[in-house]
C-alpha cells in the first residue's frame, strides 16, 4: 500500500532547514539595512551642502532680504544639522541669523566627528555669492572639512568639502 503524504520526520527536517537559513540571512539583512541608511544619510548631507551652495549662487532671498551667505552648521554627536541664512556675513550661525531648516539624519545615524586640524565640536560651512566663495569655520578658517557619520553597527562614512566648494563622499 502506497502513502501519499509526508512523514513527521520529513516535515521536521524541512522546518529545521528553513529555520537555519533564516537564522543566517536575517542578521545580514539588518546589517545591510543599516549600511544603506548610512549611505543615504551621507549622500543627503552632500546634497544639502550643495543646496546651500546653490542658494548662494542664485542669490535666493529669504524672508524678504538677501542674506550675505548661506551655510550649514554641523555639531559632533548630533543626529541633525542646520541650514542657515547668514545675515551678518561672518560665515557661522549666530542668534541674529535665520535658521532655514533643521535636517534630521536617518534613525540610528549621527555625526560622530568633525575632522579638521583643530577638531572642534562645531563647524560651519558657508557660501558667499556670487561665485560662491566657500568658508569653513571651526571657529577659525580651514581649507577642508570631513564629516564622519556613524551608524548603530559602528560603520562609518565620511563626507568632505574643501574651500574650493568640492563636495565628495568617501
Amino acid at each position: 500500500m502506497e502513502s501519499k503524504g509526508f512523514t513527521l520526520t520529513e516535515l521536521l527536517v524541512v522546518i529545521a532547514v528553513i529555520s537555519i537559513l533564516s537564522a543566517i540571512i536575517l542578521p545580514s539583512y539588518r546589517t545591510g539595512e543599516r549600511l544603506f541608511a548610512l549611505q543615504r544619510s551621507a549622500y543627503k548631507v552632500a546634497q544639502d551642502i550643495r543646496r546651500a551652495q546653490e542658494m548662494a549662487m542664485s542669490a535666493k532671498e529669504f524672508q524678504g532680504s538677501l542674506p550675505s551667505r548661506y551655510g550649514i552648521e554641523f555639531g559632533k554627536n548630533r543626529d541633525y544639522y542646520i541650514l542657515f541664512a547668514d545675515l551678518n556675513d561672518n560665515g557661522k550661525r549666530e542668534s541674529s541669523d535665520i535658521e532655514v531648516e533643521r535636517i534630521t539624519l536617518e534613525k540610528g545615524i549621527k555625526i560622530q566627528d568633525l575632522l579638521t586640524p583643530s577638531s572642534k565640536d562645531m563647524v560651519w560651512v558657508a557660501f558667499k555669492p556670487p561665485d560662491p566663495l566657500t568658508t569653513i569655520r571651526d571657529p577659525g578658517d580651514r581649507s577642508i572639512l570631513s564629516i564622519q557619520l556613524i551608524n548603530a553597527s559602528n560603520q562609518t562614512k565620511i563626507v568632505s568639502v574643501n574651500n574650493a566648494g568640492l563636495i565628495y563622499v568617501e
